[in-house]
Formats: C-alpha cells, structure tokens, sequence
C-alpha cells in the first residue's frame, strides 16, 4: 500500500514508507505435488475434525446432522491441486477457472503474534479462506536483519497454511527502497531457498516484488527475468506473481496505465501481474485499469483494503463491493490487507485479540474484518 506506516510497536522501529522463458507445467514432480495435494485432506481432518467451524455438531447418537459448511474433501489445495495459468485466468490441476480468496499477513517481525494455529484454524474453517499470503517484509527490521530467521518463519506459515488446506503465497514485500533490484541477491538467496523446499509442493505462488515504487517498468521487467529464473531451476511449475509499476497499480500512481506490461511483457510463462487498492482512495481510474488490464494479461489482486491508502480511516465498503464484483465475474484472486489485531481500520481483529486464544465469529473484529470475512465465506 502507499506509504503504510509500521505498527506502534516496537517504537524504535522505523516508519516506511507507502506501500526466460519458464518450463512448460506438468514436467517435473507433478506427480509428488499430486500426492500433497490429497494427502492434505488427511492432515486438514486429523487437525479440525470432527467438523468445519461453523458447522453443527451432530447429537451423540444420531448421524451427522446436515450443514451448508464446505465439506473436508473441498479443501482448496486438496481439491484444486497444482495450480496454473491457462489464457488469462488461474486455473486448477483439471484446466477450471477459479478464484482464490483470503488474507494477507502483516509484516511477520511485527505480527507473528497473529499467526498461530489457533489463528489460522479460524481463517480455514470459520472464515472458509482458500489462500494465505505470507508477507516477509525486506527492509523495516524485516528479512535483511536476519535472512535465516525470517526464511525459516516464513516456512513456518506457509506450512502451517498447508496443514490447513490452503495456498499459500510466498510475498517477498519489498517496499522503500521501491526499485526491487536494489535487494536482488537477497530476493535470488531467498526464492532459492524457498523454492528448493516447495518444488514438489502444489500449494504454493511466488510474489517476486509487492510494490515497485519510483522506477520505470522496464527496470521492474529486469529484475523479474533474473528472479524467475531461480525459481525455475528448482519449481518449474509454481505460478510466479510479478509486481507492477506504481505501487503495484499497473502504472497509475505514478501517471502511466497497463498498457506498458501489455506492450512489453515480462518474457517468461506461467505468470500472473499483481494489482493493488485501497477502496476510500483509489476510486474509478483504478476500477477502470484494472478492467481493462484483466482483459488483456492474468492479474492476482495480492492485496487490498476498504480503507485509504494507508490502511487508515473510514472503510468505503460500497466502492469495496464494486471491486469485489468485478473480481468475482472476471475469477479474479485476491488477497485482503491485513490479517492482524494492528490499530489500524485495515487490520481485521480487534487490537489485542493476538494476545489471546479466540479467533472465531465477529466478536474479536472490526467493522472491515466482520465485512471482508462474510465475503469471503461467501
């Protein structure tokens, strides 16, 4: 987001500021991540069973009475399995369209507190979300104090995503400085870390660059046809998630459109470009571009709020909505900013809910987390 500052605490840490060619699918260890993919099932049953959140338990010494929970077997990673891009659109292992929905972690050196299994039970079942993205943030006392901590918290979430059924998208949250090639030894240190362990895994997306600021396209383009090509040596399958100029607005913070990614796109396959809003800010121009964009290139929405750019104010939840219909009618993914107890109107638990042990209904949120959490129930 723009100019997102960090969290009261600690207060000594600093306020940041706003936010080729790959393999063809299907070559190699597709059949491992196949066998992932449904032995989730079993590991999702044996952490939540007897039922979903939200689901009526059935009386002693009758049969399960009936529920309009998803069922275990539908558990997105189970169900869809190794995911990839087909045209314009995210498609499963069987070539369908679909959409995946869920929540965005806040920087993990500050709320790691909110990621626990207690947590991430809730999200799974009482929130029913398919995908979790786990945000590494770069700078910020984040990945660069100490690479080895933060990979392996970072492993930590994603795997507990997965004992859980959902996706999970590994988001290398660079943000000040906004040109990504300044951390580009860490970002190749990083992914090929993290792709070396989940090369035979089907529940994973790379999130390359969250939010290029301050730097042209092309240079956002060289840095994604060095990056993805770690990754390919290891993953040849994942879906990468490539950042967008601006912010991740295709351009339009910063007085261009999409037009740029289309007319010169990132020379590699099996890729989808990241769009990012804030619904109190970013207004028709935005809608607008990212219409037209997703007429014309694969776009996963990795992060939004009904806020102001900062993830700051009143939540416009009718501009919200009209995003979110245009995403549902398009299968446009999306990830919401941001799942933790921050003060902020975009955190979606109540301040100092991580310091406790209920996560589940709408009591332990606020206005934006009892809004997006319906929606994505739906």
């Amino acid at each position: 987001m723009h100019q997102r500052p960090t969290p009261p605490t600690p207060p000594t840490s600093p306020t940041p500021p706003a936010e080729a060619a790959a393999p063809t699918a299907g070559r190699r260890g597709l059949a491992r991540k196949a066998l992932l993919a449904a032995s989730a099932l079993g590991v999702v049953t044996a952490l939540l069973s007897p039922v979903r959140a939200g689901a009526a338990p059935a009386p002693a010494a009758a049969p399960a009475a009936p529920t309009a929970a998803k069922p275990l077997a539908a558990t997105p990673l189970a169900a869809n399995g190794q995911l990839r891009v087909c045209g314009r659109q995210l498609c499963n292992a069987s070539g369908q369209a679909i959409a995946l929905n869920g929540m965005s972690t806040h920087g993990t050196q500050w709320y790691a507190q909110c990621v626990t299994d207690g947590s991430l039970n809730a999200l799974a079942t009482d929130w029913r979300a398919d995908v979790l993205r786990v945000s590494t943030y770069v700078q910020e006392g984040g990945y660069e104090t100490d690479p080895a901590g933060f990979t392996a918290r970072a492993q930590k979430f994603i795997d507990a995503a997965h004992a859980r059924g959902m996706y999970a998208v590994i988001d290398w949250h660079m943000l000040s400085p906004g040109d990504p090639n300044v951390n580009l030894a860490r970002a190749k240190t990083f992914f090929t870390a993290m792709a070396k362990k989940y090369k035979d895994h089907p529940g994973v997306l790379y999130e390359i660059a969250n939010e290029p600021s301050g730097v042209s396209w092309s240079a956002i383009k060289s840095y994604s046809e060095q990056i993805i090509p770690v990754i390919r040596a290891q993953d040849p399958d994942a879906v990468v998630l490539v950042g967008t100029r601006a912010w991740s607005s295709f351009g339009v913070s910063e007085g261009s459109n999409e037009s740029e990614v289309v007319n010169n796109p990132v020379r590699a396959s099996n890729i989808m470009y990241t769009f990012h809003f804030y619904a109190a800010s970013h207004r028709e121009a935005y809608l607008a571009t990212l219409d037209r964009a997703s007429d014309k290139l694969p776009v996963f929405v990795t992060e939004f709020g009904t806020q102001n750019y900062a993830g700051e104010g009143a939540n416009d939840f009718a501009m919200s909505q009209r995003y979110l219909d245009l995403m549902k009618r398009k299968k446009i993914s999306w990830t919401n900013w941001n799942y933790s107890d921050d003060h902020r109107s975009g955190a979606v638990f109540k301040t100092g809910t991580c310091n406790g042990s209920n996560w589940t209904g709408t009591g332990v949120l606020k206005e934006a987390g009892v809004w997006i959490r319906e929606r994505i129930r739906q």
